[in-house]
């Protein structure tokens, strides 16, 4: 029996995975959100949503003592670019302050939770999403990232 080679995400990927200046500008928004506003355990994430029209969206995740009615921050900046956009989606990241008892202090990109994946599908299929994967950041497709949307 013959073992397939294992492509490597750059390798079978039919999208651009590199992150171009506009994608650091957008994770910088991220972290200045998330640095204006954190607050240990209730303010700990912050996303950035960059629209088709080229502007950004920030939102600060928001804690709360019963933890199932906390509201990621990828839905208060979609949210905003409803109210006060076109609310189109063209690009989002997240990113997360680290905890006080971890020793690397540097706030780092993470992946949407499996409900802001779907929020962010719901709303744009096409929309891209920056993560780290293999200790790079890379973009992909949220289709990718949730290859099994939920559907009524």
């Amino acid at each position: 029996m013959t073992q397939r080679k294992q492509k490597r995400p750059n390798e079978a990927a039919p999208f651009d995975i590199a992150l171009a200046a506009e994608d650091h500008e957008l994770i910088a928004a991220a972290n200045r959100v998330l640095e204006t506003h954190y607050r240990t355990f209730w303010h700990t994430v912050g996303a950035a949503i960059r629209s088709r029209d080229g502007r950004i969206w920030t939102g600060i995740h928001i804690g709360t003592t019963v933890g199932r009615l906390a509201v990621c921050a990828e839905a208060i900046a979609l949210g905003r670019a409803i109210l006060e956009g076109d609310g189109s989606v063209s690009t989002v990241v997240a990113v997360r302050h680290p905890k006080p008892d971890e020793a690397d202090r540097e706030m780092a990109v993470v992946s949407p939770c499996g409900a802001c994946r779907e929020m962010i599908f719901d709303n744009t299929p096409d929309a891209t999403v920056i993560v780290k994967n293999q200790g790079m950041l890379m973009k992909f497709p949220i289709g990718l990232l949730l290859p099994l949307p939920y559907r009524r």
